[in-house]
């Protein structure tokens, strides 16, 4: 594994143990040239995934980028990381047990929403705002009215 403070080509495993739920294999890595410390995760994936998105451009599936667009819409609630995790895990999976290697960036985002709805409701309304590209107010009236969220909304 390179280095990523001073590009040398190998570093030395220092420990190794089970993160979430086994699901991946947390590193702790030296590098010796430099002596940096650094994290790795090591994870099953079951196929490279290239993402269609609404232009007809293609991208390749990246992790990350969907651990960013949902922590975005989970700023600031009282909502467990590890939970987080799972189900980004959960999403992942459920994405490369379709059996297609590319797919539209619409599947991602109504697997992140169907399991966002099942962990917050504001979580779920933030990503819909921009997943749906909400450009007025009526548009959040019409999706809390859509999705019965309304209702709860003004029993809170």
């Amino acid at each position: 594994m390179r280095c990523p403070f001073c590009g040398h080509a190998e570093s030395q495993v220092k420990d190794s143990r089970p993160s979430e739920d086994g699901a991946a294999i947390r590193r702790r890595r030296l590098c010796p040239e430099c002596g940096g410390r650094f994290t790795t995760f090591e994870r099953v994936q079951l196929r490279e995934l290239t993402i269609i998105k609404r232009s007809g451009r293609r991208t390749p599936f990246e992790r990350e980028k969907l651990a960013r667009s949902i922590s975005v819409a989970i700023r600031k609630r009282p909502i467990d990381p590890e939970r987080v995790e799972r189900m980004i895990s959960s999403i992942v999976r459920q994405l490369e047990s379709l059996g297609e290697t590319e797919l539209p960036s619409s599947a991602v985002g109504e697997l992140v929403m169907k399991q966002l709805k099942a962990l917050d409701d504001v979580a779920y309304v933030r990503y819909a705002s921009v997943y749906r590209d909400f450009k007025e107010t009526q548009d959040f009236a019409k999706f809390l009215g859509d999705e019965g969220l309304a209702e709860a909304a003004v029993e809170d």
